[in-house]
């Protein structure tokens, strides 16, 4: 099964819970949606319904994800996230506040020497976001 595209997209991996975490993030961004979808079906390597490939873009930045049949013994690490600036305050602070429930916050919402306002959220999937506030120009 080749799912290649022109270009590079984010691959996520995820534990049964791709299509919820998929759904939730296009939810919270302008130009967001999901493009694809296939899932397992019985008697196929995966739990039967759970996500084989999907495709989806957030601000139109292209990414994939599955629900991976294996278990294993990593997950998602702070030392890779998603940047992410927002086009008002407004939707940083909704999107930062959407993401930290249940998640964690690893740098508060706050004016930082680098930006105007910025803050960094490890969401309740394990996925890190830096979300920043570009000074206008």
């Amino acid at each position: 099964m080749n799912h290649a595209q022109p270009g590079i997209s984010t691959f996520l991996m995820f534990e049964g819970q791709a299509e919820e975490a998929m759904n939730f993030y296009v939810s919270l961004f302008d130009r967001s949606e999901v493009t694809s979808i296939k899932r397992y079906g019985p008697g196929e390597a995966g739990a039967e319904g759970t996500v084989m490939h999907a495709s989806f873009t957030i601000k139109g930045a292209s990414f994939m994800c599955i629900d991976s049949h294996v278990k294993h013994g990593f997950s998602f690490t702070p030392s890779i996230s998603l940047y992410v600036n927002c086009t008002s305050e407004a939707e940083l602070d909704t999107v930062f506040e959407q993401l930290s429930q249940g998640g964690n916050v690893l740098m508060p919402l706050g004016e930082y020497p680098f930006s105007r306002k910025f803050g960094w959220v490890a969401d309740r999937f394990g996925v890190t976001w830096q979300l920043n506030l570009p000074d206008p120009e």
